[in-house]
């Protein structure tokens, strides 16, 4: 009696191939979190000096090519003078800097209009202009 009969498989054998079949996906889950958190520290810290650099990028207002000229309220660059325009920052604006008006407080040295429109100045940058890259990665999610 204690003799499997024939078709049947014998209780133990299958105990053992399922415990056999458990520690094979143990393992495989376990080298699968290996290889996970390797390319986490790899990433991370690339990521970060990706950030930090993004933070530190400069954006002049308005590039070189234009200085010596005003900004409109609309952010269009507009000849010295022009009546309603800011004149220009003659400086630039760290990323970080940028990225705070955006969220609503000033840049450095600019009251509420003259903010709005160098921040429309810095929404309207087009690729090849002096600080879009910088403005095009403050945009970029993290």
């Amino acid at each position: 009696m204690s003799e499997p009969m024939s078709g049947q498989d014998d209780p133990r054998q299958e105990r053992e191939a399922a415990a056999d079949e458990a520690m094979a996906s143990r393992r495989q889950l376990l080298m699968g979190g290996a290889v996970a958190a390797s390319a986490i520290v790899s990433i991370r810290p690339a990521l970060a000096n990706t950030a930090a650099s993004v933070l530190n990028c400069t954006i002049p207002v308005p590039d070189q090519a234009r200085a010596g000229n005003y900004i409109a309220p609309n952010g269009q660059v507009v000849p010295a003078g022009t009546p309603g325009a800011f004149p220009a920052a003659g400086r630039s604006y760290t990323g970080e800097q940028v990225k705070q008006a955006l969220r609503g407080r000033p840049l450095p040295g600019t009251g509420y209009e003259q903010n709005q429109a160098y921040l429309n100045y810095i929404r309207r940058l087009q690729s090849g202009t002096s600080g879009f890259t910088c403005y095009a990665s403050l945009q970029m999610p993290r």
